[in-house]
């Protein structure tokens, strides 16, 4: 499957969930269908982590060990 941008990844998981709840859709159909939702959502759980990452840093303080994000830690 083709890299696709976090939007389009949830749109198409969205088809596929509309898909799955028609109950005309044949087993082999949903089949491929549910695996191709659960790799979706595979990278898309994957794509919010490392975004996180990216706008969050753990700093230590005098209290213990506390998240950050990016944009607090320009003006320390």
């Amino acid at each position: 499957m083709p890299a696709m941008n976090f939007e389009k990844s949830m749109d198409r998981l969205e088809e596929i969930v509309k898909k799955l709840e028609n109950t005309d859709v044949p087993l082999d159909d949903a089949i491929k269908l549910y695996e191709e939702g659960q790799e979706l959502l595979t990278n898309l759980r994957q794509k919010l982590n490392k975004a996180e990452t990216k706008i969050k840093k753990l700093t230590k303080t005098e209290q213990g060990f506390q998240l950050k994000e990016l944009e607090n830690m320009e003006e320390k």
